[in-house]
């Protein structure tokens, strides 16, 4: 007699507790197993797309009970003039809602500006900003949405170097240099993002290959994308290699 096994299959989502940081109320927010997490396609500003549930859907955690939105990278810890902002802001006017189940693109798009909500009103981090910003025009780029995407991409752009004005450059920012370069041809200004790949290529004390190794690479996407519109090359890129 044959036995048919089946195999069960793991939920993608599963839940963990959080203790808000304004609040300092528990709630549940969704994560994607790590074993899901692998994305098929990577854009060159480390967008992911993914066959199932997409992990980005589920950075932002919303507190239900007062309204606080935050990322796994921002304030642990509220400072009481923070805790004011919040409340005269966002907290006075929060009307309960859930964000702990699977999340629509819209509801995760949601979350994103709340995110940014906040974290504009609390004065978060600079970097937590950009990022937000930036996943907010991953948001549009997911749904085609070129014109949203762009303005966001800006926005992004412009945090970032804000940060990189607060931190300079060091070993470790080379991503950094890498992302604002990238940013900067995104949004067509071709002759800064030359300058930023130049840093990363250029500076002998950045030794993160990867970092060099894409910024050659999309170097030489940049030179393409000014000859095909009849740009006129900086010097630097007279020679057909970045080298």
């Amino acid at each position: 007699m044959e036995r048919v096994v089946k195999t069960l299959e793991l939920e993608p989502l599963y839940q963990i507790k959080i203790v808000c940081p304004q609040c300092e109320q528990e709630f549940q927010t969704s994560r994607v197993r790590p074993s899901l997490k692998k994305a098929i396609r990577t854009d060159s500003d480390f967008c992911a797309y993914y066959k199932n549930e997409n992990p980005d859907f589920y950075v932002v955690r919303v507190c239900p009970h007062c309204g606080f939105t935050s990322t796994e990278h921002s304030t642990a810890q509220l400072s009481d003039q923070q805790t004011k902002l919040f409340k005269d802001k966002i907290g006075n006017r929060w009307q309960p809602r859930e964000y702990s189940g699977h999340r629509s693109w819209e509801e995760a798009l949601e979350t994103y500006k709340l995110g940014l909500l906040c974290a504009q009103v609390i004065g978060e981090k600079e970097r937590v900003v950009a990022s937000l910003l930036q996943h907010i025009a991953w948001m549009y780029r997911y749904q085609g949405n070129e014109e949203q995407e762009l303005r966001f991409l800006k926005f992004s752009l412009d945090s970032y170097v804000r940060v990189y004005e607060l931190e300079g450059v060091g070993a470790n920012n080379a991503k950094l240099l890498y992302l604002i370069g990238e940013l900067h041809r995104r949004t067509g200004d071709f002759n800064e993002a030359v300058r930023w790949f130049s840093r990363v290529i250029n500076d002998k004390k950045i030794m993160d290959a990867a970092m060099i190794r894409a910024s050659r690479e999309q170097w030489t996407v940049l030179r393409e994308q000014m000859l095909a519109k009849n740009y006129q090359l900086p010097e630097e890129m007279q020679n057909a290699s970045s080298s």
